[in-house]
């Protein structure tokens, strides 16, 4: 890459976009979903073995079966928003290692090691998260990620029987502007940064 992207595009990514809680009734369609996945699966992840495993909740059974998962003002949330993706991890991510990175057979390690496995997976679908909300960004989506909730509960409610922990989750949608809080502050490069 050898030139910036356009200031408005650094709008809508980072310096204007907000985290939303009341959305508009405008629905996400299964073709933006996809498209977002389509972005996001571009970004580097550890050794590119992508653990993140996305569940995207449309319907309103699909919403209503996490409820009992979730914390305080996150079950309006989830109610109202249009989309809420489950960011979870597959802790037999490596054994799509051949297919993924098959310049080196990290198979093994992984196997071997069930904490490098937990650490791995965790970072880099925490990774993926993240990258999940900028691509819902780059394409007109507002977001609000949350951990206000039982993993074990949400593990059991969706993951039962699989491979499957969940990380983190984001409601997306269209947010409704005019029910934003004002936007709180951020910490300055020197409170959070050091060069060495």
């Amino acid at each position: 890459m050898s030139q910036n992207i356009h200031e408005n595009a650094i709008k809508q990514l980072f310096t204007e976009a907000r985290s939303h809680k009341s959305w508009s009734s405008k629905a996400v369609s299964e073709q933006t979903l996809k498209q977002i996945y389509d972005l996001m699966k571009w970004a580097p992840t550890s050794m590119n073995l992508m653990p993140a495993r996305i569940y995207f909740l449309t319907t309103p059974a699909a919403k209503e079966k996490l409820i009992p998962a979730l914390m305080g003002s996150n079950i309006e949330q989830v109610k109202t928003a249009p989309v809420t993706a489950i960011v979870a991890y597959d802790e037999k991510f490596y054994e799509l290692n051949s297919k993924l990175f098959p310049a080196y057979d990290a198979s093994a390690m992984f196997a071997a090691d069930a904490q490098l496995v937990k650490d791995t997976a965790f970072r880099n679908s925490s990774l993926q998260g993240a990258y999940l909300i900028m691509a819902a960004r780059s394409l007109g989506l507002d977001v609000n990620a949350m951990s206000g909730f039982n993993n074990k509960a949400v593990d059991e409610l969706f993951f039962s029987g699989t491979t499957l922990k969940s990380n983190f989750i984001v409601t997306m949608g269209y947010g409704d502007a005019e029910k934003l809080y004002p936007r709180g502050p951020r910490l300055t490069f020197e409170e959070s940064c050091q060069i060495l």
